[in-house]
Formats: C-alpha cells, structure tokens, sequence
C-alpha cells in the first residue's frame, strides 16, 4: 500500500489496479518456492485485470521472484530493491549501509549483491526484523512494545557507524519516524524503497511517452485484497488518508 501511494501520488493520471495479498502475508517467513508460486498468481491475476506494468511491491517477493516473473510474463516488470539500492549507493559518504527487511530478504542477500556490484569497496549490514511487520498490520505503529523492538533492532546497525539505512521492506515507512529518531536524523539518511520505485516508474514513463499513451488513464483505481480485516482497513486508510474500499476477492 506504501507503494501504491507513492505512485498514485506521482502519477495521478495513471489507473492504478492494486492487489495486496492479506491472506497469506507476510511474505518474510515464507520458504521461497511458496512467495514464487503466490507472485506467479498476484501476477497473473493484476493481468487479467487489465495491468500493462506490474510492480513488485514486496521486498520479500522481490529478493526471490523478480527473475521468474520476468520470464513468465511478457510485461515491463518493476521491483523495490534496485531503485533503493541505487538511492542508497549515491546517498552514502562513509560507504556504510545497513539494510533491515524480513527473514526472507535478509536471507537473500540480494541488497548485498546489488550493492557491492555497484559499489565493490562499501561494506553492508543487514538485520532481519520479523516482528516489525505483524506489528505495523496490528497498527501498533507507535507502541512502547514497537519502540523497545525497534532499539534492539537497530543497536547493532548504530554501532556499525552506517550513514544510510535502507527500509527493506515496504510495512517500514509506517515505522520511519521512529526509526529515524533512534539512527539520528543528522547522521543517518533512510532509504524508502516505496518512493524510489514510484520515482524509476516515473522515469521510465518520462522516456517511453508511446508506452505510456497505451495506458489506462483518468479510470477509478481499483484496490484489490485477498481477506478483509479491520486492521488492515484501517491501516489502508491511514496510509493514504481517506476513506478506502478495499475489494475482497
């Protein structure tokens, strides 16, 4: 949803067709042939219902399904993680970057392989955070329980002296002032990966204008979910600030 506002924000012409898989997140605890399987049926199913762009919006799904999705599906396929790494890549003075994200990313190691690909002589710290995400979804974002978890967390990373952290997952912008107040806001920039991809689909829009004419425009966006909370209603809400109806199929 993070990411779905941030395109809807830079892009407000453009239908947007959201479906956020409620029923089976989170992603991060799951062993990646099942994340495969669900981003193969999230995928076919924004299709069948008109997308012509797709975008990965889950660090989990992203770290292990990108490859697949783009062999399977004859459509410009965005994801989270290389516009963040290239953010933070060019963010970074000292060439020290943490990256917090679920077990199922962390466990990847795919920010770390981008970014020393890019950049062979930074060093990169990463911390899984599991229990950020139940806790966002429970709308327990400012909780002295989120506090606590959030300073064990982040110890280690500040004692890596890193000058950039990358939010690596998309339930962590929820969480940004908490987590820029404990880093330090003069000494540690925050990479939001739901901005960065908002702003490479830009981009890419900017370059390819006879792409872009073929799209849906000036069409009521569309919000998809795979079960209906009232949690997730709620956190739906907050994050875009109005009312949202959110269709259960």
């Amino acid at each position: 949803m993070t990411v779905a506002r941030a395109v809807e924000t830079l892009l407000p012409d453009y239908q947007i067709i959201y479906y956020g898989d409620l029923a089976r997140t989170p992603y991060g605890n799951k062993s990646s042939e099942a994340i495969i399987e669900y981003s193969l049926n999230n995928t076919a199913f924004l299709l069948e219902h008109g997308a012509r762009v797709i975008i990965i919006a889950c660090n989990s799904a992203a770290s292990v399904a990108s490859d697949i999705l783009r062999q399977q599906f004859n459509a410009p396929i965005f994801e989270v993680i290389t516009p963040a790494v290239e953010r933070a890549v060019i963010s970074s003075v000292t060439g020290k970057i943490g990256i917090i994200g679920t077990r199922a990313t962390i466990r990847s190691g795919i920010y770390e392989q981008k970014i020393i690909q890019q950049a062979p002589g930074f060093r990169v710290f990463s911390k899984a955070c599991p229990l950020l995400v139940p806790l966002v979804e429970e709308g327990w974002t400012d909780a002295r329980e989120t506090k606590m978890i959030l300073r064990k967390y982040l110890a280690p990373l500040k004692q890596k002296q890193i000058d950039t952290l990358v939010l690596g997952c998309t339930h962590y912008p929820l969480l940004k002032d908490l987590i820029q107040y404990r880093m330090g806001k003069s000494r540690v920039r925050l990479i939001d990966s739901s901005i960065e991809v908002a702003l490479t689909l830009q981009k890419y829009l900017s370059e390819n204008p006879e792409f872009g004419k073929t799209l849906q425009r000036g069409s009521e966006n569309k919000y998809f979910v795979s079960d209906m909370t009232k949690a997730a209603v709620n956190t739906a809400e907050k994050i875009f600030g109005r009312h949202m109806d959110l269709k259960k199929v």
